[in-house]
């Protein structure tokens, strides 16, 4: 079965507390009435539907598992969707399952059971326990206190990853389709401090393009000069250069652009009690601006090399 759906704007997912309908649908698509141009907009990580079964596995409670929540992301960017522009977002959690991962990054030491001989254990997202099916969160924090079955790891990957990626490959496809170009734009949050090594204060947003390979130029630059126009620092590819999806879904030649916001949960968020603060409608007001500048960039400038040059 397909659980994707099609979402209206204003009508918010069912939430943690709503387990009559767990994980049903897992993610959503939000359309525009009118689609006007070739923007993505996708939150993989601010899920926080937490099914029953998995809170009882775990040995945290659930107001350290959702330290590693992308907290309110997707309400943030909600306001992309009435300009015309879709915006895809995950229901489950990032610690139950990441989408922002290779499939079958695992770590073996997590799991009761044989992993399948292609899985990646090696990776070093897998060493530092955030594999597809994370080992911690927060400050590695363990999330489990015994090994859990691997069939439920494969589960997990097959009943919600995969669809998810199917579901917005499906998207990035019709984008590209209709507009001849397509930037997925992969909307994320970052803890205001690195951690206990580093107590420095992170920039405002940090922009990853995986070093310039994952979009043209001019997406980088449109955004950092919109973002730092309106008041904000910003950084790009440190610490943060992009996950799997930027990786993923970034095809420049092929007019595929993909590019990575990680936003500095201060700025919108009380991040011991998980509130949006007073600040936070101002700055959903400065991302909706910066959908239209990055609306604005002449597709040419974005359409696969090969037919620029014909």
């Amino acid at each position: 079965m397909e659980w994707a759906t099609i979402g209206t704007i204003g009508k918010s997912p069912p939430r943690m507390t709503d387990t009559r309908n767990e994980l049903e649908p897992p993610f959503e698509i939000i359309e525009p009435a009118d689609w006007r141009g070739p923007l993505i907009f996708n939150s993989p990580h601010s899920g926080n539907i937490y099914p029953p079964a998995f809170l009882a596995s775990a040995r945290l409670d659930l107001a350290q598992l959702r330290r590693s929540e992308d907290s309110f992301v997707d309400e943030l960017f909600i306001g992309v969707v009435p300009q015309g522009f879709p915006l895809m977002r995950a229901h489950f959690p990032r610690c139950y399952i990441d989408v922002n991962r290779e499939p079958y990054e695992l770590d073996p030491r997590m799991f009761e059971g044989r992993l399948p001989s292609f899985a990646n254990t090696r990776s070093m997202r897998v060493a530092g326990g955030l594999g597809t099916v994370a080992r911690v969160v927060g400050d590695a924090q363990e999330i489990y206190d015994q090994r859990i079955p691997v069939d439920d790891a494969l589960r997990r990957i097959d009943g919600l990853y995969k669809p998810y990626h199917r579901a917005l490959r499906r998207l990035v496809t019709r984008v590209h389709r209709d507009f001849g170009a397509a930037i997925l734009v992969d909307c994320h949050s970052m803890p205001s401090i690195a951690g206990n090594r580093d107590e420095r204060p992170r920039a405002d947003v940090v922009i990853g393009d995986r070093y310039g390979t994952s979009c043209v130029a001019m997406v980088a630059d449109t955004i950092e000069a919109a973002l730092q126009e309106a008041g904000y620092s910003v950084s790009r590819n440190k610490p943060y250069a992009g996950g799997f999806i930027t990786e993923h879904y970034g095809n420049p030649p092929a007019g595929l652009h993909a590019i990575q916001l990680e936003i500095n949960r201060a700025l919108y968020m009380d991040e011991r009690r998980f509130e949006p603060i007073a600040a936070f409608s101002r700055l959903a007001g400065h991302l909706e601006s910066l959908a239209e500048r990055l609306a604005a960039i002449s597709l040419e400038e974005l359409r696969p090399y090969r037919a620029a040059a014909e």
